[in-house]
């Protein structure tokens, strides 16, 4: 999940807006519609995945043996990405990027039809899934989510109350307070970044709408003046985190950080906090039942602010599954969409938050709902404007750079403060806004 130099980034952006979708040749508009008869579904399928820990300890594969009992004509390989986003960005320069692949966030909205296969209707399916709307164009569905996340601080319990903490913070100063505590009565580091493989800072995104609880924080980003604001989601979230590493409560060098082995440290609580979504709870369990600990001294709490006395964590879609259009098995790519949604148990074994309507929250959750959280599904109505608005700034709302930046600008490895990377990042959005017709 490395991501290469920006150089690359945008390169790969500025192939998107040439490429079209791919050649013409082998364009098509043929509908990945669901199959009836298992029995008649054939083909070889390449399905693209940023897992590359489940490709390589097997799980994959064990999903696709078992997929293959329903559908034994279809033969299922996987490629597993490191730099998910930078490869497939430019493999869409051509026909050649999978025959299922998980939507890369630069590709815009507008553009899905150049890339993916329509699913069905909106209206139709949304009667079956949820978080639909992000993916929907014309009444046409052209990507289902793989599942959906509570994002949150996945913490270690037992660091936590070692340094006398019972409760959770309900106020980023208090937040802070309590990373001090841990930082002095115990040999944690109170929280990691995760810096270095990127992508876990961009997870911070997510704290949009658990500031205002409101659904529609999303959809004013296309026509707020200044996301940045002072109160504002962003401003209160970016501050946190800025904060924390300013206050030195973050590993020393964050340059050094590693993904892998940060699963291990939270787990045998050498770390003891992280800004993660609630997928990832089922990975430090794991990783605390290989290093002979309890599993369930992995907790969750939201963010530390409430509305109302309620805290509002957000549940937000992960990566969106498509099609892609150039597939020769189309029929093959959707069965294998469908049957890891309703069938394979994917999202329940990740503790994630089910695509399917209706489906349980996972029991990891069940102490939000306890507090008398209020869950809230963010709105994607404007989500188009807002990721056109977003690549056109070069900002990178859901990209780690600009939080890199901020991390080294709050450790003092770059030059500024949290008011000029406001200034910044507000400035450019504000200029792409207005030049996309929003924010007036």
């Amino acid at each position: 999940m490395n991501r290469k130099a920006l150089a690359c980034l945008l390169l790969a952006a500025a192939v998107l807006s040439a490429c079209g979708g791919g050649g013409d040749d082998d364009k098509t508009s043929d509908e990945a519609t669901s199959p009836t008869d298992p029995a008649t579904v054939t083909g070889d399928i390449t399905v693209l995945t940023n897992r590359t820990d489940l490709v390589t300890d097997g799980t994959m594969k064990k999903y696709a043996d078992t997929f293959k009992q329903k559908y034994p004509k279809v033969n299922v390989k996987f490629e597993a990405l490191t730099d998910y986003e930078g490869e497939v960005k430019i493999r869409m320069n051509t026909s050649n990027y999978g025959d299922v692949l998980l939507i890369p966030a630069a590709v815009s909205k507008t553009d899905y039809p150049k890339f993916f296969a329509p699913l069905g209707t909106e209206a139709d399916l949304s009667t079956k899934y949820v978080f639909t709307a992000r993916s929907a164009i014309g009444g046409k569905l052209y990507g289902l989510a793989s599942f959906g996340s509570a994002n949150g601080f996945v913490y270690n319990k037992d660091v936590w109350k070692q340094a006398g903490i019972t409760d959770w913070p309900t106020t980023p100063d208090q937040f802070v307070a309590d990373l001090k505590a841990i930082k002095s009565k115990t040999t944690s580091i109170p929280y990691y970044t995760n810096y270095k493989d990127g992508w876990p800072l961009s997870s911070w995104q997510s704290v949009l709408g658990s500031v205002s609880c409101d659904p529609k924080a999303n959809d004013n980003l296309a026509s707020t003046k200044d996301p940045w604001a002072p109160g504002s989601d962003l401003n209160v979230g970016d501050g946190l985190l800025y904060n924390i590493v300013h206050e030195k409560l973050s590993e020393s060098d964050p340059t050094t950080t590693n993904w892998e082995d940060s699963k291990n440290q939270i787990a045998t609580g050498k770390i003891a906090t992280m800004w993660l979504g609630s997928w990832a709870i089922s990975q430090m369990q794991a990783a605390a039942t290989t290093a002979g600990k309890d599993p369930s001294t992995i907790g969750f709490m939201p963010f530390p602010v409430q509305v109302n006395g309620k805290f509002c964590p957000v549940i937000n879609p992960d990566y969106v599954y498509a099609v892609n259009l150039h597939s020769k098995q189309k029929a093959a790519a959707r069965a294998w969409i469908d049957w890891t949604l309703n069938e394979s148990g994917y999202a329940e074994t990740a503790k994630a938050v089910s695509a399917k309507k209706g489906a349980p929250l996972p029991a990891e959750l069940q102490p939000l709902t306890d507090s008398g959280a209020t869950l809230i599904e963010l709105s994607q109505a404007k989500f188009g404007e807002v990721n056109d608005i977003d690549n056109a700034s070069e900002v990178g709302l859901n990209k780690p750079d600009y939080r890199q930046h901020l991390v080294d600008v709050a450790r003092g490895a770059a030059d500024g403060d949290l008011n000029t990377v406001f200034a910044e990042i507000g400035k450019k959005w504000v200029t792409a806004a207005k030049d996309a017709g929003a924010g007036s």
